[in-house]
């Protein structure tokens, strides 16, 4: 299953070989991974990151004048200017470690919300977003008794952005929208919704999950007000994400979560909060997941996300191709600007009932409404089968799906 893509300069074989769990079997077949969307596998080079860190460096930051927390306090820091480049914030400040993009958004709808909204307020999201990027919102909107709104989209997957420019009003306190679609695969205009809503005054978060393991992310360049991603679907390790924020607003946000860290001074009468980044991180962070994630944005910078980028667009081609050649197979989303990620129906047949009989074969394919159910309703589906693509992806390996699904119809049928 290894060979190296003749249009790449990726040398796939040898990249395979940084991810230990693509040895493994599955029900007596070699494992094709396919659900990278769900979450990365990891190298071996974060992996040893991590272990490194609790066999050689495990102290608590922020907080010791002993050797060992002054040094894993400096590489925290260090992790966090990682993805200040990463992401080309203009100061470490501006990066936010979280649990993940769903606490990053929770963080910002809170907080932000705290301060800025009020009853009768407009928040701006659109009809592909993730649950994660929908609930904080309409929570927010009962609270406050503020108006959700929602950018449409067309049967290809992709907004209207004509009546997001109708929507976007004196009203609007927020847009919050996906650079990726996480079923789709549809990649959003966003620096021009950006400037659309700045036009207005209106601040703009970015959920950029999906989009960091696959395209260059530049803050600055997109002007975006609040960018969120999470560890996990970069290589990294679960349980730590980004929330990256102009300063001016997280100097003005008030604190989400209080406690140890986040403090300059405390008494019984008055509490003074830390400067940024610590105002919005209570408690001992993951630390190992800092580091780890450190060490998998060295690693995809090493291979080169243009690189990627282009290896994985002749992946979703030629798996796109493959794929419309299966009778009763339709794709769901087929927008002009795509990512690897694809997801399909068969005529007749239930999305589980594949699923389950590809994992006998040793393909893991994600099954369901993906945290989108909005979405599937638009579509009137229950669900989907999605095959989330990566860098360590083969061609032979979308055969090896290919004809799987194929045995599958032909039991099921």
């Amino acid at each position: 299953m290894e060979t190296i893509a003749k249009n790449s300069i990726l040398n796939i074989p040898k990249l395979r070989k940084d991810f230990p769990l693509l040895s493994k079997k599955v029900n007596g077949k070699p494992l094709v991974y396919l659900d990278s969307g769900a979450t990365s596998q990891k190298p071996k080079q974060v992996i040893d990151a991590i272990s490194n860190y609790y066999q050689t460096q495990n102290a608590n930051i922020h907080r010791g004048v002993h050797q060992l927390s002054q040094e894993i306090t400096i590489a925290y820091e260090n992790a966090r200017t990682t993805v200040q480049n990463h992401l080309n914030a203009a100061v470490s400040q501006e990066i936010i470690f979280t649990s993940g993009t769903t606490e990053s958004i929770n963080l910002v709808a809170s907080s932000f919300g705290k301060k800025y909204i009020k009853a009768g307020d407009e928040i701006i999201i659109s009809e592909m977003e993730h649950h994660s990027n929908i609930l904080p919102w309409q929570v927010l909107c009962e609270e406050k008794e503020a108006v959700l709104k929602v950018i449409p989209i067309n049967e290809n997957g992709e907004l209207h952005m004509d009546e997001y420019r109708k929507l976007l009003c004196d009203k609007t306190k927020i847009v919050a929208v996906t650079h990726v679609s996480n079923t789709l695969g549809t990649i959003n205009p966003v620096k021009e919704m950006i400037a659309l809503a700045h036009e207005k005054d209106i601040p703009v978060l970015i959920d950029g999950a999906q989009a960091v393991p696959h395209v260059r992310v530049d803050v600055q360049a997109l002007d975006a007000d609040f960018y969120c991603f999470s560890g996990h679907k970069l290589f990294g390790p679960t349980g730590v994400g980004i929330l990256y924020g102009k300063e001016k607003w997280l100097n003005e946000m008030p604190p989400y979560q209080v406690g140890g860290g986040t403090i300059k001074t405390v008494t019984f009468k008055k509490t003074t909060y830390a400067d940024l980044p610590l105002k919005f991180e209570a408690g001992t962070p993951h630390i190992a997941g800092g580091i780890g994630l450190a060490a998998a944005i060295e690693y995809v910078n090493e291979i080169g996300l243009e690189n990627i980028g282009g290896y994985e667009h002749e992946l979703l081609e030629y798996a796109t191709l493959k794929l419309l050649a299966i009778e009763g197979l339709r794709i769901i989303g087929t927008a002009k600007e795509k990512a690897s990620v694809i997801s399909f129906v068969i005529e007749g047949i239930h999305p589980l009932d594949i699923g389950t009989l590809l994992d006998k074969q040793g393909i893991a394919v994600r099954t369901g409404h993906h945290c989108t159910q909005p979405l599937m309703e638009h579509f009137g589906l229950p669900g989907t089968i999605r095959a989330s693509l990566v860098f360590h992806n083969t061609k032979e390996e979308i055969d090896v799906l290919v004809n799987g699904i194929q045995k599958a119809i032909k039991m099921l049928q």
